[in-house]
């Protein structure tokens, strides 16, 4: 038995270290960053090497290729010291930038392995787009080697974006949960988007993960989990994080700073009420508890806040988002006079994170938000059957 036979399933990345003509021919650039390692936690780039692919460069995401950078950071390029290839930072590096930077590097084909979270703000999914639409303009090969959706692939939620709040935690019509693994919504983005941002679809090949049913979520795989960036320590961090990201522009603390972000959220002003009118709403699947913190960096850093922490007791029943939303409802109900959006600041980021105004608006004239977080479809529908790869 191989030490990757002890895992229910098996990863884009493990299937093509051990079948590497899968990639086609040429010289291979990674796109990847720590998470790209085999379930037995060796990093694909030398086991690619290893395997004799022909790997000639790397290429990393938002927070760098080893993971360090803090949200809306990168890490320099470089040689990367483990198999000596050059390093590239693609973090919002687009156009004909990024064009000229796939040239120069001298690839025939793009490998993208990042272990995505399943919401449409986070950014990994949104750098792979950027480089298919590259890949199709200057004519080379992109292969998704593909990893589970931790969430599961059975649900979705919240709208999908308007187009008119497009930008980097967003550029195509996806709902805030999407449901989808980062092959399918490859498959999805190279027919409804990549066209149209470059003229042509790209050349796309999902190596699939095999193994792999949309019943699972993140522990059900067996396959060790790592923070993909450094405020998404756990499994249980993403499963409150397609909802809980939309504090980001607020001036209530999602955790940032703490060892539990997404999963707490505090303010100077939030008292007693906040806890129990959250129970009150018998929210499915969770649990609030009171509490109090002191962030040691971003919002409200070294000052005592008060909030709740979200216990997600059934993963099933549990809607990330229609929580959340429910919370900002609130929160703005409750303390009319303090809460803000991004410290009082109309930066907009608000409505790029849900893709409208219209959650925005709702909230602000004590409206009920929640119909707002009806899904278009589940998966197979808002995307297209076509597109899935997975029972």
């Amino acid at each position: 038995m191989s030490r990757d036979d002890r895992f229910t399933v098996t990863t884009g990345i493990a299937r093509l270290c051990a079948s590497p003509g899968l990639a086609g021919p040429g010289r291979l650039g990674l796109v990847t960053n720590h998470t790209g390692v085999l379930p037995d936690l060796r990093p694909s780039a030398p086991a690619l090497i290893d395997a004799g692919a022909r790997l000639v460069a790397l290429f990393g995401p938002e927070h760098g290729l080893y993971g360090t950078a803090q949200a809306g950071g990168s890490e320099s390029g470089g040689l990367d010291p483990a198999t000596g290839l050059p390093v590239h930072d693609t973090y919002r590096c687009e156009g004909e930038r990024l064009d000229k930077l796939l040239i120069e590097s001298g690839v025939d084909a793009l490998v993208h392995d990042l272990q995505d979270v399943g919401a449409r703000f986070y950014t990994y999914v949104w750098t792979m787009f950027d480089l298919m639409v590259s890949t199709a303009r200057t004519g080379l090969r992109f292969v998704v080697a593909d990893r589970p959706n931790p969430l599961g692939g059975l649900v979705s939620e919240g709208p999908l974006l308007d187009p008119a709040w497009a930008g980097f935690v967003g550029r195509a019509p996806v709902p805030v949960r999407h449901g989808l693994t980062c092959g399918e919504l490859a498959r999805h983005l190279n027919t409804s988007a990549v066209p149209e941002a470059a003229g042509r679809q790209a050349d796309l090949t999902v190596i699939e993960a095999a193994g792999w049913r949309r019943a699972m979520d993140a522990e059900a795989t067996g396959l060790p989990w790592i923070a993909p960036s450094p405020n998404m320590p756990t499994a249980a961090t993403a499963a409150v994080y397609p909802g809980t990201c939309l504090f980001e522009d607020t001036n209530v603390s999602e955790g940032r700073g703490t060892t539990q972000p997404f999963e707490i959220v505090g303010a100077p002003y939030i008292d007693a009420r906040f806890a129990p009118a959250l129970t009150e709403l018998a929210l499915p699947g969770v649990h609030f508890r009171d509490l109090r913190y002191v962030p040691t960096f971003h919002k409200h850093a070294g000052r005592l806040l008060r909030g709740v922490q979200l216990h997600v007791t059934d993963r099933d029943a549990f809607a990330p988002v229609r929580t959340a939303v429910a919370m900002l409802a609130t929160l703005r109900r409750l303390y009319p006079d303090d809460f803000a959006w991004a410290d009082g600041a109309d930066s907009g980021f608000i409505d790029q994170l849900w893709g409208s105004d219209r959650l925005r608006r709702a909230i602000d004239a004590g409206e009920d938000p929640l119909p707002l977080c009806d899904p278009p479809a589940p998966p197979g529908r808002w995307a297209g059957e076509d597109v899935l790869l997975y029972p």
